[in-house]
């Protein structure tokens, strides 16, 4: 059974930091690519990092310079650290696993991880 688990999200003011983590399991995690995605209120769910097998990583614009993704292979652990928080980042973060060995790629989600930013 598939699963990840989202932990780290919290209430932070405006200028703080988080790291949230992703802790994976059932899946041959060093093949996927794993990303961060975010839902505010009233909005669709957006990307705003991801990091591919190979250790590539891309940023949405707007957390360009603020935020940092990275990978722990050996832990299964895909991070987010978010600093310079502002109220704009407030959502739900979610973690997605996307890829797999097969021709069809798999895509997974977890439960999600509330962060809010006070101003």
């Amino acid at each position: 059974q598939v699963q990840l688990v989202e932990s780290g999200g919290g209430l932070v003011q405006a200028g703080g930091s988080l790291r949230l983590s992703c802790a994976a399991s059932g899946i041959t995690f060093r093949i996927y690519d794993m990303g961060w995605y975010r839902r505010v209120a009233g909005k669709q769910r957006a990307l705003v990092a991801r990091v591919t097998s190979s250790d590539i990583t891309n940023y949405v614009d707007s957390v360009k310079g603020r935020f940092t993704i990275s990978r722990d292979n050996a832990r299964n652990t895909v991070y987010l650290q978010m600093n310079s928080l502002q109220p704009e980042d407030t959502a739900v973060y979610y973690c997605n696993a996307y890829g797999g060995p097969g021709y069809l790629p798999n895509d997974y989600w977890g439960q999600g991880t509330q962060v809010t930013v006070s101003s």
